[in-house]
């Protein structure tokens, strides 16, 4: 990789580049499937902070969870969780947007007085195309994306994803990128593209 091949992971549709990564435990919890889909999400995220050495917990401090991944069939039926847009703000108009595009899935993140990602939801519209994705597949995505901010931009044209013969894996330019960006010297959140050279060199000095 070079820096040219990291600089358009997280500059967005607008110019402007933005990198945010975690700065506390993770704390999943999944509404909208059975059991064994849960356990599945769950494993992406453990697989995920296994990578990135961040760590997951039992419970969040402020709020118990901080990632709610939902699962469901029709837009509207988020209007009726209780306090949810209390959560994701403007999410009644972003439903409304949504529900006109035919969009089938949707993340918003907050983040704490530092930048860092502070909570993050997952919208998950199981419409055909998603319905078709195997469940650890579609897991493995979703987490990848949930795990930086990345652009707007960085997976329209192609996948996190790979296969490995026949089973999908991460990327390995993006998992490279994902260790990088959790390594410890490096800023929880930036603003300039100078942290794409940063992230260059970290890749460099861990492969």
């Amino acid at each position: 990789m070079s820096p040219a091949d990291i600089t358009p992971l997280f500059t967005r549709s607008d110019g402007s580049y933005f990198f945010a990564r975690w700065g506390r435990p993770i704390v999943p919890v999944v509404f909208g499937v059975e059991d064994e889909t849960l356990s599945v999400v769950k494993g992406a995220f453990e697989a995920l902070c296994a990578l990135t050495g961040h760590k997951m917990a039992e419970t969040d401090a402020e709020s118990g969870t901080n990632v709610m991944v939902f699962f469901f069939r029709e837009w509207s039926e988020l209007t009726s969780i209780p306090d949810l847009d209390r959560l994701v703000e403007g999410l009644a108009e972003k439903l409304d947007v949504l529900d006109a595009q035919g969009a089938n899935q949707y993340r918003s993140f907050r983040f704490d007085a530092e930048g860092a990602i502070q909570a993050c939801f997952i919208f998950l519209r199981m419409d055909d195309a998603l319905s078709r994705i195997p469940a650890e597949e579609l897991a493995l995505g979703q987490v990848t994306q949930a795990m930086v901010c990345w652009s707007d931009l960085a997976f329209q044209t192609r996948s996190p994803l790979a296969k490995a013969g026949q089973t999908v894996v991460l990327r390995p330019d993006i998992a490279a990128v994902l260790r990088a960006a959790y390594d410890p010297v490096m800023p929880a959140t930036a603003q300039d593209d100078s942290h794409a050279l940063r992230l260059f060199a970290r890749v460099q000095a861990c492969g």
